[in-house]
């Protein structure tokens, strides 16, 4: 997705509080879907206000009327481009405080700057999390289908992690291939071998899943059985929105009732906490598993272990790692994900559950299944010659995915046709470490993105992410619920989505 240019508008504005700047690109269409050229790209960079200076009159921003699916009512709807920005930067200035106040701060990575920024205390150093200074308009009869397959989605991932057979031939291809994915089998191997069975089994997943402009369809992009992130800084930028939107909402034309409440924080640590209680021993603790240089704040023996990290092959450098995890796995404590429900969140597994009748082995109701395909984008097996030639022939309508978590893994673009063409070359063996997968191509939309104390406008693509949570104790469902949402938004220019990683920001929902 290209960032074009064509607007009449002076190539730079300036104010007492912001300078906005107009780069002259080429303008840009996306010939694959329904994408208009975007017109300009303003970037406002956040200065220290004067405080001798006069407080500035705030004015309102256009608001547009959106008709609801359905029926005839409209809600209004915030015409970003009209904000004036006197109102925003009183606005980024606003926010800004109330995450210092409220907790949306993560270590800071910036060493440099650390000491100008934070202060000269080694280990203190704090910076806000990456948001979108506004919540992004999203389709409510979408959100609500999102919300009612959540529980779902859990019931498929118990019953697919029970079937043994199933995961170890549906990944023996790729277990040849991929190193990684070959060493969490063996794990699940050796339980297999010696009838381990989870009679506690704790679920915390995310489903992740994008707005297809062209179809107006919500597609699943993957579904996250292990450390789905953000549930707690996820649920503290819902929160801001609604304060910024109470506190503005008479100058943006919003309704603070039109963003939805966001209690995943909450709803995880609750079930957290159940699972505990099933354990049933009151000495015994929860483990968080974690990756080095954790920047989230926060002889026993174990009740639940909560995976933070254990998703990449960096998290096992040495075979010390490797044998911890056997070790838990084998141990009696509930497992958070357990091997079997880790391999089920698979993109491979992803792939399979998407064949025709697959779906049927593991769901009864005739609904459900119906609810799950309609959220299904197109998944292929790279065995499949005529989808991989129209692949090479078309690249920028696929994306090709490899078995990795995390982010910074999938392949776009031009860059598919080389990867597809490279192992057709080295032969057939290699096809299982990767899928292809349809590329959703989702509206874009201007928002306003704040990292690092500076704010700039840029337009920009949303991903809705809805969190799980599945508590079981033998035939007994303790806990099966939606558990709230993330919502991460991206200039649209960008591929990857990562937030940690630094390609997004985090954002909330405004309900039409």
């Amino acid at each position: 997705m290209g960032v074009g240019c064509s607007s009449s508008l002076p190539p730079t504005v300036n104010n007492p509080h912001c300078s906005i700047t107009f780069p002259h690109t080429s303008a840009h269409t996306n010939p694959t879907s329904n994408h208009l050229p975007i017109n300009w790209l303003a970037r406002a960079h956040l200065q220290k206000p004067n405080s001798a200076r006069k407080t500035p009159t705030l004015k309102c921003g256009r608001t547009a009327q959106m008709e609801i699916e359905g029926g005839s009512d409209s809600k209004p709807i915030l015409d970003l481009h009209s904000l004036d920005d006197n109102l925003v930067q009183k606005m980024v200035y606003d926010a800004l405080v109330w995450s210092s106040l409220h907790g949306l701060v993560v270590g800071d990575r910036n060493v440099q700057l650390i000491v100008q920024r934070s202060g000269t205390v080694p280990g203190v150093g704090m910076v806000h999390a990456p948001f979108a200074l506004l919540p992004t308009v999203f389709p409510e009869n979408q959100w609500k289908l999102a919300c009612e397959v959540a529980p779902i989605f859990n019931e498929l991932v118990d019953r697919v992690s029970l079937d043994g057979k199933f995961l170890q031939e549906s990944l023996s291809r790729t277990k040849k291939v991929d190193a990684f994915t070959s060493r969490l089998l063996d794990i699940h191997s050796k339980m297999l071998e010696i009838n381990k069975k989870e009679e506690i089994r704790l679920g915390l997943h995310r489903s992740d899943y994008m707005l297809d402009e062209k179809t107006k369809l919500l597609l699943q992009i993957e579904l996250n059985t292990i450390s789905t992130s953000f549930p707690g800084l996820g649920s503290v930028v819902s929160e801001l929105h609604r304060s910024l939107l109470k506190n503005y909402g008479e100058h943006l034309g919003c309704d603070v009732n039109c963003t939805p409440s966001n209690d995943a924080a909450n709803r995880f640590s609750e079930a957290l906490a159940k699972a505990w209680i099933e354990y049933n021993n009151p000495k015994a603790v929860i483990m968080v598993v974690v990756q080095p240089e954790e920047r989230n704040m926060g002889g026993h023996a174990i009740a639940v272990i909560y995976f933070r990290a254990g998703y990449a092959p960096t998290d096992y450098p040495s075979e010390a790692e490797w044998r911890a995890r056997l070790l838990m796995e084998h141990s009696s404590a509930i497992k958070c994900p357990s091997i079997s429900y880790h391999l089920t969140g698979t993109k491979k597994i992803q792939q399979e559950l998407a064949k025709p009748n697959v779906l049927e082995k593991f769901i009864d109701n005739k609904e459900d299944i119906a609810k799950l395909r309609k959220c299904f984008a197109g998944l292929w097996s790279l065995d499949d010659a005529d989808i991989v030639d129209t692949a090479i022939e078309k690249p920028h309508l696929f994306v090709m995915k490899p078995q990795r978590e995390g982010g910074g893994n999938n392949i776009y673009g031009d860059d598919v046709r080389e990867a597809l063409l490279r192992l057709r070359k080295d032969g057939k063996e290699q096809n299982a470490a990767y899928i292809l997968m349809q590329r959703i191509f989702p509206t874009d939309s201007a928002t306003f993105l704040v990292r690092d104390g500076s704010c700039h406008k840029d337009h920009a693509v949303s991903e809705l992410g809805i969190y799980g949570a599945y508590l079981r104790n033998k035939d007994k469902v303790i806990v099966n619920e939606r558990s709230g949402y993330l919502m991460r938004t991206k200039v649209s220019s960008s591929n990857e989505g990562g937030v940690a990683a630094g390609f997004a920001v985090l954002d909330s929902l405004y309900l039409t």
